[in-house]
Formats: C-alpha cells, sequence, structure tokens
C-alpha cells in the first residue's frame, strides 16, 4: 500500500530460520519501489487464534485515509480465522507498530467450509450501498470458490448467499484477488471508485494450492448480484491464463494512488532444496513488481512490464553501428558493464544499456 509518502510491502517471513514455520508478517518501506528498507516485524503470532501463524491478507485504506490490515490466524488446533490490526501511531508514516483489535478472531469458517479452507483476505472495495466487501479463499469438496462478506465497520460481517465465483475440480483457492481494469485507458483504477462504470472489465486472480500456479481470467462483475461471471468460460480460473508460467506464485496487486497504476507483486518460490535455503540462510524472493493494464487490442488478457523505475538503475547507454552478426559468433560489447545487459537492435543498429 502507499501511505504518507511510503511505499509499504507486508511479505511472509519466518524471522528465525530459512524454512517454514513461525511465519509473521515482515514489513519493508521505499519510495521508489526498488530501494528498501527492513521494519520491525509488523505482526507476530502470540495469539491463541494465531499462535501457528500469521498467514495472508490484504491492508485497506479508508476513505479517512487510515490504513487496516486483514489477515488469517492459524490456532493451535488449525483453526483458520480472519483477523483485524491497525496502526497504533498513525502520524508515523512508517507505519512501525501494529496493534491487533480485542474482537479477533472477526470471522471463522462458515458451515460447509472446512476448518483450513478459509484464507486469505482480498483488500475490501466499498460499493454503491455504502457496506465495504472483501473475497475470501475457500474450497468445497474439490470446488475452488471465493466468498464474499460485507461490512460498515470492518468489525461486524455478514456473509453473502452466493459465492463470488466457483470451478470445480480447481480444490482451494488461495491468495485470491479482485480488481478492476480499464477498457480504454492504461491508468490502473481503485477498485471502490468504479461503481456504475461500464467502461471496466474485472480481474479474478487464485492460487491453487493444488499446483502452486497463480491463474487469473477477466470477466463481469454484477453489483447487483454481487457475483463474476467470466467472459471466456474455457479460460476460467485454474483453466486458462496465468500471470507467469515459471516459479511464481500467492501474487497480489495493489493500486498506487501516486502515479495512478495497478501493481502486481509475485513470490518466486525458486526450485532449491530445503538444504540450499539453509545454507544460504534464506528462501525465496519477490519478484520486480510489474504494471498491469488490460490489452485493448484483444481485451482478453493482460499486459505486464516491469515498474518504469526499475530504468533508474540502468548505466550509460552504449552504442555500436556497423557491426555484423554472424550465427554462432561470439560478440563483444566493449565499455557495457554489470551483472545484467539490455540489448536492442534499431535499423541494423545495436543499443546496449547495462
Amino acid at each position: 500500500m502507499f501511505y504518507k509518502g511510503y511505499y509499504h510491502f507486508f511479505y511472509q517471513y519466518n524471522p528465525d530460520a530459512a524454512v517454514w514455520g513461525n511465519i509473521t508478517w515482515g514489513h519493508s518501506v521505499s519510495t521508489d519501489l526498488i530501494h528498501w528498507h527492513h521494519l520491525e516485524l509488523a505482526l507476530v503470532p502470540d495469539q491463541w487464534y494465531d499462535v501457528e501463524g500469521v498467514w495472508s491478507g490484504s491492508a485497506t485504506i479508508l476513505p479517512d485515509g487510515k490504513p487496516v490490515i486483514l489477515y488469517t490466524g492459524s490456532s493451535n488446533e488449525s483453526l483458520q480465522s480472519q483477523n483485524k490490526a491497525v496502526p497504533e501511531d498513525l502520524s508515523d508514516p512508517l507505519l512501525r507498530k501494529w496493534v491487533k483489535v480485542s474482537q479477533n478472531p472477526m470471522l471463522v469458517p462458515p458451515p460447509g467450509i472446512g476448518h483450513t479452507d478459509f484464507r486469505d483476505p482480498t483488500t475490501a472495495w466499498l460499493e454503491s450501498d455504502g457496506l465495504w466487501r472483501i473475497a475470501i479463499g475457500a474450497k468445497e469438496g474439490t470446488t475452488g470458490l471465493a466468498l464474499v462478506y460485507k461490512t460498515s465497520d470492518f468489525l461486524n460481517w455478514t456473509l453473502q448467499r452466493s459465492f463470488l465465483h466457483q470451478i470445480a475440480g480447481t480444490g482451494m483457492w488461495e491468495c485470491v484477488d479482485f480488481y478492476p481494469v480499464s477498457l480504454t485507458g492504461t491508468n490502473g483504477l481503485d477498485t471502490s471508485k468504479v461503481q456504475g462504470n461500464q467502461l471496466v472489465k474485472h480481474v479474478l486472480k487464485a492460487s491453487l494450492d493444488s499446483n502452486k500456479h497463480d491463474y487469473y481470467t477477466i470477466g463481469t462483475y454484477s453489483t447487483d448480484l454481487k457475483t463474476f461471471v467470466a467472459d471466456d468460460p474455457t479460460r476460467d480460473v485454474g483453466l486458462g491464463l496465468r500471470y507467469d508460467y515459471g516459479k511464481f506464485y500467492a501474487s497480489k496487486t495493489f493500486y498506487d494512488p501516486a502515479q495512478e497504476r495497478r501493481i502486481l507483486w509475485g513470490w518466486a518460490n525458486e526450485s532449491d532444496s530445503q538444504l540450499d535455503d539453509i545454507k544460504k540462510g534464506w528462501a525465496s524472493v519477490q519478484t520486480i513488481p510489474r504494471t498491469l493494464v488490460l490489452d485493448h487490442h484483444t481485451g482478453s488478457n493482460l499486459l505486464q512490464w516491469p515498474i518504469s523505475e526499475l530504468d533508474s538503475l540502468r548505466g550509460d547507454k552504449v552504442v555500436k553501428q556497423d557491426i555484423l552478426l554472424d550465427g554462432g559468433a561470439m560478440l563483444k560489447v566493449d565499455g557495457a558493464s554489470g551483472a545484467q545487459v539490455h540489448l536492442t537492435f534499431l535499423n541494423s543498429r545495436m543499443q546496449s544499456c547495462a
């Protein structure tokens, strides 16, 4: 989220080891999404309802500018619940201390949903009826689904009768994400500010616990029925498009009001063994943040690219002319240095940025 000039990034973290366990919320801040400063842990597993882990969730900025965190806690009986935390000091732009509210746990699995199949609330969105809504990942049997809850105060919640969406055979939906994209422009959209706007589509994404891949689909959200319908059922959640076809999971977007864009983060869980991670002292990395927009040429997929701030890391441009590229030959570009090099060929000219 973006708060008082800082981007805040919260992430799943074990402060004691490079293996799974003691899951807390790590916290880092940045002014450019490139250079980051580690802060104190934001949330730790210290209550009966989250003693087995402070799991994934989301942050929401309320209209008065106050941020709220919703997260999943796991109890010592493996009961998954939804909980709330608020900043201790709103005047601190770094938001270094968070307080869990006394009303926790606010939500436990409803009838028909298993105790271990109820997690990862989305960022909340405000609708025209004045109520906030969140989606939570779940499953019934082997059917993956997203539940919807509504509230006026972020403490008292009512379950919507109909699911936001469901797909048979996809299993548990983790880290559900739900947001609008513009049919005409390239700016990102705040989910709470598109009510009645017909020039948008919505994106629904779920991380499938069964195969550890992230799938998204594009479709229409009915503000009357509070349900989502994919434009192409053959490319629905778990059946079609993925953000990334490498090691990429548990992704999350947020709306950046500073630059009016939708930013995507992803977790690259790598392919190292646990022994490798222990030797390194750390496990997994976060991908470079990406800007997302709808592909206006097709209307059926998203376009994504590294955020523009990444260009600030580039070195000097090196231009070479009249170079013959012969198949199988080694090409040395004097003057270009760096761990990575970006090559561009233009009209038989090659440009290199280190």
